[in-house]
């Protein structure tokens, strides 16, 4: 099995050969869209002879993470032709890309799991949730007291993403785990194509005194047969302000015709969750959200911020990267953080993936020592390693990429 980049004329190929592995037919919309964010360097391909079995891509982002940002591998597109599964060709691609990332400037790794028992043998922690809701139009009355202030207008497409853009980088700033987007991705994130079909969006802007302060998205799915049971599917919201963000939930739920109103990607703290009169009517439902994988160690600990000043030493397994192997002693606060090899006693014992599952800030490592995934080795540890990474607002990414 050999294991190589692409050259930009092999895209095409190498597309379709990942479409294949996911079931679907490459078309020339959905190419046209691929290329537009490809990074060709970061293309991988598994060949068994001349065939192309499978291939891994990763995207240069910058992750928002507790009190700062890192530049991080987002990894997508990874498949395996159904023919070739169950050979390795899958760890052999992460084998290379993991490799690649370590030897740039990224020390964390992100991605959305198709199946999360995949990734978790490759040092990838749980480190987001989402959630989806199915609410019935009728069902979602505020508590009393809300009043509108601003406006709601929608807007051409264009326009809009030029619009929205500027909210989506502020808001993104506030939350870890939101990506920062530029034209080409905000192009790509509300594409006129999703997974080779054809979709019309509508981009509805909220304007108050000082501009447009947040922003939704979403399409509207027709069903008249016998019984109307017409659908607004909601893409995103992003709003500068509470006020704003619940004017742009009340627009939404009121919208003529419509019977529900479904939303796939969500935080884990929706704040509808203290709007609405019937929380329950939501049907929130929790879902795994973004995985993390720190290539880097010390160099991601000490990226990030910390809630309390603190100092813990850790002992980390790590099979799939083996430099990250040792004991770390952590000091960090509010203003920065060190992270360094260290020859003391381990405080607590856990693996690279319960690392990338806490970096977040949004998963405790008492939840995990529960779980039988970490070990605290001096009392009084995991408190302290859980007063140190918790965040807030809990962490989550809006775009699946």
């Amino acid at each position: 099995m050999q294991i190589r980049g692409i050259g930009s004329g092999e895209f095409e190929r190498y597309a379709t050969t990942l479409e294949t592995a996911f079931g679907s037919h490459v078309t020339e919309a959905e190419l046209q869209q691929e290329r537009s964010v490809a990074e060709i360097e970061r293309c991988l391909v598994a060949l068994a002879g001349d065939e192309m079995v499978g291939g891994a891509a990763a995207a240069s982002f910058i992750l928002t993470v507790p009190g700062a940002e890192v530049p991080a591998a987002g990894v997508t597109g990874v498949g395996v032709l159904p023919t070739h599964r169950r050979r390795g060709v899958n760890s052999a691609l992460m084998r290379r890309q993991l490799d690649d990332v370590h030897a740039g400037p990224e020390p964390v790794a992100i991605l959305y799991a198709s199946e999360g028992g995949i990734y978790g043998r490759y040092g990838y922690g749980l480190a987001s949730y989402m959630c989806s809701m199915d609410i019935e139009a009728e069902r979602t009355a505020f508590l009393p007291g809300f009043r509108a202030q601003g406006v709601v207008e929608l807007l051409e497409r264009d326009r809009a993403l030029a619009d929205f853009l500027p909210v989506h980088e502020a808001v993104r700033r506030t939350r870890p785990g939101m990506l920062a987007l530029d034209d080409r991705w905000m192009a790509y994130r509300f594409g006129e194509t999703h997974h080779g079909e054809e979709r019309k969006l509508f981009f509805a802007a909220h304007r108050s005194g000082r501009g447009i302060d947040g922003y939704a998205v979403y399409q509207v799915k027709h069903d008249w047969h016998i019984e109307r049971r017409n659908e607004l599917a909601v893409e995103d919201v992003q709003a500068l302000t509470a006020q704003a963000y619940a004017e742009l939930w009340r627009y939404l739920f009121d919208v003529d015709l419509m019977d529900r109103i479904t939303a796939w990607n969500r935080p884990s703290d929706e704040p509808l969750l203290h709007r609405l009169q019937e929380p329950d009517r939501l049907r929130l439902r929790l879902g795994d959200g973004l995985w993390v994988r720190l290539v880097d160690l010390p160099a991601a600990l000490r990226a990030r911020r910390y809630a309390v000043p603190g100092s813990i030493a850790f002992r980390v397994e790590d099979g799939f990267c083996p430099w990250n192997e040792g004991t770390y002693r952590l000091e960090g606060g509010p203003d920065g953080a060190e992270c360094r090899p260290t020859g003391a006693e381990p405080e607590l014992a856990l693996s690279a993936a319960e690392l990338g599952a806490c970096y977040l800030g949004g998963m405790g490592f008492r939840a995990l020592a529960r779980a039988g995934r970490v070990r605290e080795l001096r009392p009084g540890a995991l408190e302290r390693a859980d007063a140190m990474f918790a965040w807030d607002p809990a962490p989550w990414c809006s775009f699946m990429f």
